[in-house]
């Protein structure tokens, strides 16, 4: 059973029901809505057969609802492109409203010339044109193209080391918000936040959006500006997870910068209890192609060794010509990679302190399963939190967090090594042992002589009221 979860990107190559199922029992985990393309009522249609598809397949599915954030971007150009040329000036001009030609161009992002100085770098089409900031006039920003190469419509704009002041949540990102609440997304994506403040204020307005359902959406913060790089541990703070958001970020940091950063937030995220998604161009080929390149598999699989929640699909299977072979491809990677992964359980348990009951005896699970040989720990949880504090160490033993909160299932469908299963609410505990024991032997998880620890709370049925383990044989 694959530990690694797998988020893919639904798009036109994607969206038809046949297509979308057999993702989905390919090995697909959560499906990503990008709320960069299309309208709401797009988004609420292709939730509604997220949810369709999935039930028809038998799996639980999440869905995750990706802001757009702010469009910093140049704008139109007459005939849809232009060719820049190294050492020839370029103006882009914040007040142009007719379209671009060879010497100028238009802004979506009305805010540069305030935001840049002479010296300054800016990176156009995911950094493969580079111009630098000779000087700046009125609205208009005069560079010397030093990386030439074709500009074409709306191609996005990044500063060298950032320093944009474009806010995380703009008026669309707000309304998007809203679609996003109104089918119930269980994760909520904010792009290119720069502090702890954007994603509290993404929390606040998707609870309140939320609040009719009584629904409150886990948020990810997309790590995509060289802001947010220093106040990292407070993003976490203020976040359910983060998502290594490589594209973006490389052209701020620089692409050498990257893999070493992608480590770091990885083992920050599973340190400080939180979710991390590993995303951009991890199949990219396949695209196009029906095989990987040997780089993207060893990509995914350092990716999976580093200990990554999740690993993430966008144009692969949004627009690729293959996104069920590149689905499959990539949880077979996954799958290999965690069966080499040697990593001793002992040394995650090494000057650590637990301050509270429930969380102790997560850990105190983990460590008895893994030394009796267990063929599976479950969790009785109502929020989640046990199976996730679970998930946060690398161990063999499968980790099933059983609970009757659909929402609470459906969010730990992104937790490494998690299998989520609904079962009835129920108030005795031993009826409600012996559930949790039946659900697993009909799923041939477990069958006579088998041993597994389970977890729950006395009384029942209350969230962070794990307070009992229990290691049991079936008979």
């Amino acid at each position: 059973m694959r530990a690694t979860k797998i988020v893919a990107t639904l798009g036109p190559a994607s969206s038809s029901p046949e297509v979308l199922e057999r993702m989905i029992r390919a090995g697909v985990d959560v499906v990503r809505l990008n709320f960069s393309h299309g309208t709401a009522q797009d988004h609420i249609d292709r939730a509604t057969l997220v949810r369709e598809v999935a039930h028809r397949a038998g799996k639980d599915v999440a869905i995750m609802a990706d802001l757009q954030g702010p469009k910093i971007r140049v704008g139109k150009f007459e005939g849809g492109k232009t060719v820049l040329e190294a050492g020839q000036r370029f103006i882009l001009d914040a007040a142009r409203t007719e379209p671009g030609d060879n010497a100028a161009v238009g802004l979506d992002y009305k805010d540069l010339p305030r935001d840049v100085r002479p010296g300054d770098t800016l990176l156009l089409n995911d950094g493969l044109l580079r111009l630098t900031v000779e000087h700046v006039l009125g609205d208009q920003v005069h560079t010397l193209v030093m990386v030439g190469g074709d500009l074409s419509n709306n191609k996005g704009i990044n500063k060298a080391g950032g320093g944009l002041t474009a806010p995380a949540l703009t008026a669309k990102d707000m309304e998007d918000i809203k679609t996003a609440m109104s089918f119930q997304c269980e994760y909520l994506a904010v792009s290119f936040p720069k502090n702890a403040t954007d994603m509290e204020m993404a929390r606040q307005l998707a609870n309140v959006a939320g609040e009719p359902w009584r629904h409150k959406p886990a948020l990810i913060a997309k790590i995509e500006r060289s802001e947010a790089i220093p106040v990292l541990d407070q993003i976490l703070r203020a976040s359910d997870g983060i998502m290594v958001a490589r594209g973006d970020l490389a052209i701020e940091v620089g692409n050498a910068a990257v893999p070493a950063l992608q480590k770091r937030m990885i083992r920050m995220a599973r340190e400080m209890d939180k979710i991390v998604i590993t995303a951009t161009q991890m199949m990219e080929s396949m695209i196009v192609n029906a095989v990987p390149t040997r780089a993207e598999v060893s990509d995914v699989a350092n990716a999976v060794l580093d200990g990554t929640d999740a690993v993430m699909l966008s144009a692969e299977t949004a627009a690729g010509r293959y996104p069920v072979e590149t689905i499959t491809q990539m949880a077979a990677i996954a799958l290999e990679a965690e069966a080499a992964d040697d990593s001793s359980i002992e040394t995650d348990f090494t000057n650590k302190r637990f301050g509270r009951i429930d969380q102790s005896i997560a850990m105190g699970a983990l460590f008895t399963a893994h030394h009796l040989g267990c063929k599976a720990i479950i969790a009785l949880t109502e929020s989640g939190s046990t199976a996730l504090w679970m998930s946060r160490h690398n161990i063999k033993v499968p980790i099933f967090g059983l609970t009757s909160q659909l929402l609470s299932q459906r969010k730990m469908t992104l937790y490494r090594n998690v299998r989520p299963l609904l079962m009835p609410k129920l108030t005795d505990r031993d009826e409600a042992l012996a559930k949790a024991e039946s659900l697993l032997v009909e799923r041939g998880v477990l069958k006579p002589g088998d041993t597994y620890a389970i977890t729950c709370g006395e009384p029942m049925g209350y969230p962070g009221g794990t307070n009992m383990l229990k290691v049991c044989r079936v008979s």
